[in-house]
């Protein structure tokens, strides 16, 4: 089969969907051997961070021979006008060529071809569930685009069973027309630290000469790192303790960046290259993952397979990420503590829990490192292969 996919924010984003379509493609390339791929990229600005990324890619491949790359001389801002809001009915085959099936896996699709199968993966219905955490422009174009490429592809691959109940409920999709995938966990992520490395984190960042609750994640209202902070201020009031958030400023985060600006112990660190996060989950005492709402949620199983203890949201997806969701405000899951993200006096009590009882510490270490071994990117992509080639006209 002829495969295109739409590689934009595998190439321009450095986590969160572009960490995810990365993480697929490569497993796809280094698995696939009896189709052909072409990478579509809006590649305007790229430079020769480009260039170096379509070389690591085809040394990825399994076939480089099959492996080729068209790109679009455009920003991805410039792509998204021109496909979505203009909605120009430009097929994207005039630059891939005709292919069988065209895969999208952020949220919408390009003009296509009739005979040309479309696969979309939507990760989050989070416009739909909390557009209170969207500047109004942004939740104007997505509750356009998204439900509109929706409704035009053959098949839609969600992160979780959560975000797969919303597609039918929310933009009532038939059932038969969304799979849950579940994405995997890079083999970087390990329980073994390397020598020196809390000191190479003091050195280089600043953070690890005190202990530290790490959260990771993009800052903005969804993310829910306000009630986090005021959850951490009695425990920093009464022990020598940090609160280190990893992540970019995303929209609305003036509210949190003012909140983090009035506490000493919490240190906003901005995007973290992804070569060091492992280090830094390793040397934390324990992830907090707050979030209201979740299409899949990275770093508790990033976090699990590093042997860190992990305290998470009992919205959405989370629980299928940690393991069982209980009952109550708080409640043990499979490999870490679940907590209802809007109570503040259960997040505190949680990370106090873990902070001071040292066989939970133990239990959650050991279960967490059951739990990330069984999401791998290898079986993602298999499911994903398996998927593409029963999509064949």
């Amino acid at each position: 089969m002829q495969i295109a996919i739409d590689y934009t924010a595998a190439a321009r984003q450095g986590a969160g969907i572009g960490r995810y379509a990365r993480e697929l493609i490569d497993a796809v390339l280094a698995t696939a051997s009896d189709h052909e791929f072409v990478l579509l990229t809006a590649s305007a600005g790229l430079g020769e961070a480009w260039a170096r990324e379509q070389q690591r890619l085809r040394k990825t491949a399994v076939r480089p021979d099959a492996l080729a790359f068209r790109n679009l001389p455009l920003t991805d801002d410039w792509m998204a006008r021109l496909w979505q809001r203009l909605r120009l009915p430009l097929p994207a085959e005039w630059i891939t060529g005709h292919v069988d099936v065209f895969y999208s896996p952020d949220f919408v699709l390009p003009p296509l071809q009739r005979r040309t199968r479309a696969l979309l993966t939507v990760h989050d219905l989070s416009f739909l569930r909390h557009p209170e955490t969207f500047p109004p422009k942004l939740g104007a174009y997505l509750n356009r685009a998204v439900p509109r490429s929706v409704a035009r592809a053959d098949h839609i691959l969600a992160d979780s069973k959560a975000t797969r109940r919303d597609l039918i409920d929310l933009l009532h999709v038939s059932p038969a027309k969304v799979t849950t995938l579940y994405s995997g966990v890079s083999p970087r992520f390990t329980p073994h630290p390397s020598s020196g490395e809390r000191e190479r984190l003091q050195a280089q960042y600043g953070v690890g000469a005190r202990p530290y609750i790490l959260a990771v994640g993009t800052v903005q209202p969804r993310k829910n790192y306000v009630r986090l902070m005021e959850a951490c201020d009695p425990l920093a009031a009464q022990r020598d303790l940090d609160l280190v958030i990893v992540g970019r400023p995303a929209w609305l985060s003036e509210p949190i960046i003012a909140a983090a600006e009035q506490r000493p112990y919490v240190h906003l660190m901005g995007f973290f290259a992804d070569a060091d996060l492992p280090a830094l989950y390793r040397q934390a005492e324990v992830l907090a993952f707050p979030s209201v709402y979740e299409g899949f949620g990275f770093p508790p199983l990033e976090a699990m397979a590093c042997s860190t203890p992990v305290v998470a949201s009992t919205a959405s997806s989370v629980p299928e990420v940690v393991g069982n969701t209980g009952a109550g405000n708080t409640s043990v899951g499979e490999a870490g503590l679940l907590v209802n993200p809007l109570d503040v006096p259960a997040w505190t009590a949680a990370l106090t829990q873990v902070l001071d009882d040292q066989d939970l510490r133990v239990h959650l270490r050991q279960a967490g490192l059951a739990r990330a071994a069984t999401f791998t990117w290898t079986r993602t992509a298999q499911a994903w292969l398996n998927l593409v080639t029963s999509m064949r006209t």
